[in-house]
């Protein structure tokens, strides 16, 4: 089954939330577009999506929280990924259902595995996403569990390919 697959679609990335805020405003948004790419010092690229809210807040902040979910997280997936912040309220509506709390001055999903703190080195374009080379400067482990997969999002149906 996976030979037909394209090649990008036989691995099985995990699946993060991006918490951005610049000013009074905040969004999180889901992002697959995740690779750390240094250890010394510890870097990440991350690919936000074009014409999103959040690549919006990331663009005018020079900082942002990358959250490793869990598998329990999948409903979330609606919410952050197939919806946009230009036209809801992300946050408010986590905040009526308690699943946030506040991290160096950033919404995070409580019941997240981890979250990395991470300001940007540099940005650059890349076809329909824009990365950030990202220097970790503080993580915290939040909670036990599976990460959050592209390949779960598929067998519940949440994601094609």
């Amino acid at each position: 089954m996976s030979i037909r697959k394209k090649p990008w679609n036989r691995t099985n990335q995990p699946v993060y939330g991006v918490s951005t805020r610049f000013g009074d405003e905040s969004n999180m948004h889901i992002v697959s577009y995740v690779t750390p790419i240094s250890m010394q010092p510890k870097q990440y690229v991350v690919g936000l999506y074009h014409g999103t809210k959040s690549l919006e807040l990331a663009e005018q902040s020079s900082c942002f929280a990358l959250q490793i979910l869990r598998e329990e997280q999948y409903p979330l997936i609606r919410l952050l990924g197939q919806q946009s912040g230009h036209h809801i309220n992300k946050i408010d509506r986590m905040k009526k259902r308690d699943l946030l709390m506040v991290w160096h001055d950033f919404f995070i999903l409580k019941d997240a595995l981890a979250v990395l703190f991470l300001n940007v080195r540099s940005a650059f374009e890349g076809g329909d996403h824009r990365g950030f080379l990202c220097d970790v400067t503080d993580y915290k482990n939040l909670n036990e569990g599976t990460p959050l997969t592209l390949d779960y999002l598929r067998a519940k149906k949440i994601i094609r390919g």
